[in-house]
């Protein structure tokens, strides 16, 4: 999976992975630092699309989480960089706007019922088999997701599903199941050697350096920073009668389960009924401070806390400093948010924009750039010098597939290798990786396999969607104008 993701990166769109639901439960993740663009509140635009920064983020939170997933949770912000998931998370949302573009040239639309249907199927807004908005409502205020912004969102995505599917291929005919068969039926027997950076010697004098950021120093640029009052208030613990205990329990009890997921018997669930109980206090009270606070009526006993931080320096969770982020002068003040000890009301005091770095801030980060750009461009020379004449291990009679016949290489570069391998022309070249590892090769021999079959007969249907969709993008791309905002990626 992880292979064909790199193969088709810039395709993804097209397989559209639907985040229907996808956000319930998955954890935001930031995409570190970046250059910022002048375009206030979007990153990109694509015709009349508009693409915000907010949508990049969750597009990047999205992919990240898929492949930490594939990467049974050993996927790292390193890896994330390795992979160019910012890079991954811009172009899928580009490719999005392009189908909606082109959605609105066809007049195409979704409608209410047509998202309602969707909704009313999804299991997690369901309560004793079937749709509750209660529970719908609740799931969406959970995760920071006002109704207005996930229908908006996912009528959206709907839209491009349906647009997609007007123009989806309809199955393959027979002369296209054999010309695929044929090419998956040729192996190659090949000497091949792998260039890593590694093997590259250079060192960061600071004059090469300095000429490297005076090229590229705008793309060095400060997070934004954010200055901020806030004042919190601490979890209630109150007493309560019997009857407001009786009536939370009915009221909830659907919800009151022991792991077997059993319903609690009252006397179980108390100290839980409690506990909620203190907690809607808690937040009741936390909504009067924040209404004294607008109002610049706080008791003078409260004094506000003061910090300044930027996105990837900050004292408060994820999902909170996202909050915070989306504040502006004219809107301030963001409701009472649950923190780990009661609640929290933020008042924005000014927002710090990114600036350029200066050398001297950059300095590090910048050498480090100019290393790896430098090793890249060896090791390019080293692989055009050597192609020719180099010694390497010799491969069995290999087809695309058999990536775990090559020594030495990983079952991405293997994977990736073999599908460049036999895509190219030449007999002798070199091949760059996704990862920046350079191979060389040799064909040696080549060979067609008798009596070959598809082991997937789908495959061809595959390819052949595959190719459509490049089109399709390739195409879009020519008649709707893209503009990026954001440097660096």
């Amino acid at each position: 999976m992880i292979t064909w993701m790199q193969r088709h990166r810039k395709y993804l769109v097209i397989t559209i992975w639907i985040s229907t639901i996808a956000f319930i439960g998955a954890g935001f993740v930031g995409w570190g630092q970046y250059s910022y663009g002048d375009k206030a509140g979007a990153v990109a635009k694509v015709g009349d699309v508009s693409i915000t920064a907010a949508e990049l983020q969750k597009s990047y939170s999205n992919l990240f989480n898929q492949y930490n997933q594939l990467f049974q949770g050993k996927f790292d912000e390193k890896q994330a960089q390795q992979f160019g998931l910012q890079r991954q998370a811009l172009r899928q949302l580009v490719n999005q706007a392009l189908v909606l573009n082109l959605a609105e040239s066809y007049g195409l639309t979704v409608t209410d019922e047509e998202l309602w249907n969707i909704i009313k199927s999804q299991p997690m807004f369901s309560k004793d088999g079937s749709f509750d908005k209660t529970v719908y409502a609740e799931a969406l205020k959970q995760n920071r997701l006002t109704i207005k912004e996930y229908e908006a969102s996912m009528k959206k995505e709907l839209l491009i599903q349906k647009t997609l599917y007007l123009l989806a291929s309809r199955g393959n005919l027979p002369i296209e199941t054999k010309t695929l068969e044929s090419a998956l039926g040729v192996s190659d027997k090949i000497s091949y050697k792998l260039l890593t950076p590694q093997e590259i010697t250079l060192s960061a004098d600071e004059a090469s350096v300095k000429a490297f950021w005076d090229k590229h120093q705008k793309e060095f640029k400060t997070e934004p920073g954010y200055s901020i009052e806030y004042v919190t208030q601490a979890p209630l613990a109150l007493s309560y009668s019997d009857k407001e205990v009786n009536d939370y329990y009915d009221m909830n009890r659907q919800s009151m389960k022991d792991p077997s997921g059993k319903i609690l018997p009252l006397n179980e669930a108390k100290a839980m009924i409690v506990s909620a109980l203190n907690d809607k206090a808690t937040e009741k009270e936390a909504l009067r401070l924040y209404i004294d606070y607008k109002k610049g009526s706080l008791d003078s006993g409260i004094t506000p806390k003061k910090v300044t931080f930027s996105a990837s320096a900050s004292p408060f969770d994820p999902e909170l400093t996202k909050e915070i982020a989306g504040l502006s002068e004219q809107k301030p003040f963001l409701k009472p948010r649950k923190i780990e000890n009661g609640y929290i009301i933020v008042k924005l005091e000014k927002i710090n924009p990114s600036r350029v770095k200066t050398f001297d801030e950059a300095k590090t980060e910048v050498s480090s750039l100019y290393l790896n750009e430098a090793k890249k461009t060896k090791l390019q020379e080293l692989a055009q010098n050597s192609y020719k004449t180099f010694s390497g291990t010799v491969s069995d009679f290999l087809t695309r597939s058999e990536g775990a016949k090559l020594a030495g290489l990983s079952g991405t570069e293997a994977s990736e290798f073999l599908t460049k391998l036999f895509s190219s022309k030449q007999k002798q070249g070199f091949i760059t990786l996704e990862s920046g590892n350079v191979i060389m090769y040799n064909v040696l021999e080549q060979k067609l396999l008798q009596n070959k079959t598809l082991a997937d007969e789908n495959a061809a249907a595959k390819l052949k969607g595959d190719l459509l969709d490049q089109g399709l993008i390739k195409s879009l791309e020519s008649k709707y104008p893209v503009e990026i905002y954001v440097e660096g990626i």
